[in-house]
């Protein structure tokens, strides 16, 4: 293995213990927490999120991730993303049954802390990632601006997961279905509030055990890639060349964060030119609507790449059919193409559609972005090293 593979594995890992200390302590808090969203949601609120810089990306994904549900059949949930104007739209759009996520790291934000403040006085619930304005308040788990991020991407993921469950099955009386294995404390017979939170909290810790066991198997058996994939793209920097991402959903925010990684990192890394087609709804909807789908993304290439650049698929599928279509168009134009995916592949490792693949082996999209965030950030920092020609 060698130095930026084994950089890139420890990466990995160190995150595994910040990740447990983190949720063992706050579990008791978010399992109350996510009661409160229920009953909200119930009464017609909305869970409002903003964020500035690489934040409001977090904003785009929990707006994504209330709004389109994953499993079939169940009841989308308002979150509507305020965008970067949020404290001046807020005071206009907010109610007094809303819940408001404001995001802001490495430390708290003053224009966040305002809005959040503001909420509170409104009768919102509120959540500071990180702040102290927020009713629920969270300080930094970490110095490293990217671990903040990732741990904040599971706690709204484990929000999503249980406020939904509480929502249509506990408040509402109804059965749990084909989700019972998954919440088995759940059903038809309302259970004292004790109990349910306890059970909730425990379900909880369970799914930051399983994101630590894929961040852990990974760190085994794609550390490797992730070097090769850095050098790579170092290389395509060294040309002039730079960075093309895109996705769908959660994957396109996913895309819009690694670009705004690039293009304005953390401090101490250097800039890299870089762009996301997930971030162009104009051109998204025109060429949605004049072609179809799967043309997204391989239009917009037609007009920005160039044969030095890097096209970074994210794809939890791994064969969404506007990847494929992107992709192919990549390797036509000589791009150096990397995809960043989920389950066993998908099409895209089964028939090489990338010059690079890096996979995380699961089939829960929640757990698969969640450790597909460490990889990424694992590989942007391994790229600054790379530029700055560290050994």
């Amino acid at each position: 293995m060698n130095l930026f593979a084994a950089r890139s594995r420890d990466e990995l890992l160190r995150r595994n213990e910040i990740f447990e200390s983190f949720f063992e302590a706050e579990a008791p808090r978010l399992a109350k927490a996510c009661h409160e969203m229920s009953r909200r949601f119930l009464a017609g609120g909305r869970l409002l999120a903003f964020g500035p810089g690489s934040a409001a990306t977090d904003a785009e994904h929990v707006s994504v991730e209330f709004g389109h549900l994953v499993i079939v059949g169940k009841r989308a949930l308002q979150a509507p993303d305020l965008g970067p104007d949020f404290e001046r739209r807020l005071p206009v759009v907010l109610r007094p049954e809303d819940m408001v996520m404001g995001f802001a790291f490495p430390e708290a934000g003053e224009s966040v802390e305002r809005a959040l403040r503001v909420a509170r006085e409104r009768g919102a619930l509120t959540f500071a990632l990180t702040g102290k304005a927020g009713e629920y308040s969270f300080s930094p788990p970490d110095g490293d601006l990217f671990v903040i991020q990732e741990v904040f991407e599971v706690l709204y993921h484990v929000l999503w997961e249980t406020v939904h469950v509480f929502f249509e099955h506990r408040e509402q009386g109804h059965d749990v279905g084909n989700s019972s294995f998954l919440y088995p404390f759940l059903g038809k017979v309302q259970q004292p509030l004790e109990e349910v939170v306890r059970e909730v909290q425990g379900s909880m810790l369970q799914k930051m055990q399983e994101t630590n066991r894929l961040r852990a198997t990974a760190s085994e058996t794609e550390s490797g890639a992730i070097s090769e994939v850095a050098e790579a793209i170092s290389g395509r920097l060294e040309r002039g060349g730079k960075v093309i991402a895109f996705g769908n959903g959660g994957s396109a925010t996913d895309a819009n964060d690694l670009v705004a990684d690039c293009v304005d990192p953390p401090s101490g890394m250097e800039a890299v030119p870089a762009i996301s087609l997930s971030a162009e709804p104009a051109n998204i909807t025109a060429i949605a609507n004049d072609i179809g789908t799967e043309a997204i993304f391989a239009r917009q290439l037609i007009a920005h790449a160039r044969p030095e650049d890097v096209a970074v698929a994210f794809s939890t599928s791994g064969g969404s059919g506007n990847i494929l279509s992107a992709l192919a168009e990549a390797r036509r134009r000589g791009l150096l193409t990397v995809a960043i995916l989920g389950y066993d592949g998908g099409r895209i490792l089964s028939e090489g559609l990338a010059d690079h693949a890096i996979v995380v082996r699961s089939d829960y999209i929640p757990r698969i972005q969640e450790v597909q965030a460490s990889i990424y950030h694992v590989l942007r920092a391994l790229v600054d090293d790379l530029g700055k020609g560290a050994a």
